[in-house]
């Protein structure tokens, strides 16, 4: 196999080493399995984003005023309880997580709006129409005559000065 990027030869590796590119779905590809991984790929995804719902302006101002919340209680204990001096700041630490995480989630929803306007974008769990592949069965296997060959090599050539021909000719 050859890298798609720089028609280097790869050979069951995920990273091309010439290029870096990454290479680990060009053998799903080949053998038709490419959507089995990119659904693999996503269950790992939803895995990780388990609990965590997209960004909304709602969450992003409830996370807000909650850290808000928490904030004025925890000068409030500190004022008026008699004890709230030795705890008062412990209240702190939720205040600020809250405050945040509404923080991060304005932000994360407002670059996606933005990126939304560019053209050409498209959103970051939709698969692009030409990764979508047909039908296994509608697969046809590559013949030696459409594989070309990788562009040659920078040391190509370099030695023909040792060739006593050459040397002859000139």
């Amino acid at each position: 196999m050859y890298c798609p990027n720089c028609a280097a030869q790869i050979n069951g590796v995920k990273f091309c080493r010439s290029c870096g590119a990454n290479v680990s779905l060009v053998s799903d590809a080949l053998s038709g399995r490419l959507e089995e991984a990119l659904d693999q790929g996503s269950r790992r995804t939803r895995r990780r984003n388990r609990g965590k719902k997209p960004p909304s302006i709602e969450g992003a101002v409830t996370s807000i005023f909650t850290g808000l919340g928490f904030f004025f209680v925890s000068f409030a204990v500190l004022r008026f309880m008699p004890a709230g001096r030795m705890w008062w700041f412990w209240m702190l630490i939720p205040a600020f997580a809250c405050l945040g995480e509404g923080i991060g989630q304005y932000l994360r929803l407002r670059n996606e709006r933005k990126n939304a306007s560019l053209p050409g974008y498209d959103a970051p769990n939709a698969v692009a129409p030409a990764l979508q592949q047909p039908e296994p069965g509608q697969l046809k296997a590559p013949t030696t005559s459409e594989l070309t060959p990788p562009p040659g090599s920078v040391t190509e050539g370099t030695t023909r000065h040792l060739d006593p021909a050459q040397k002859a000719r000139n």
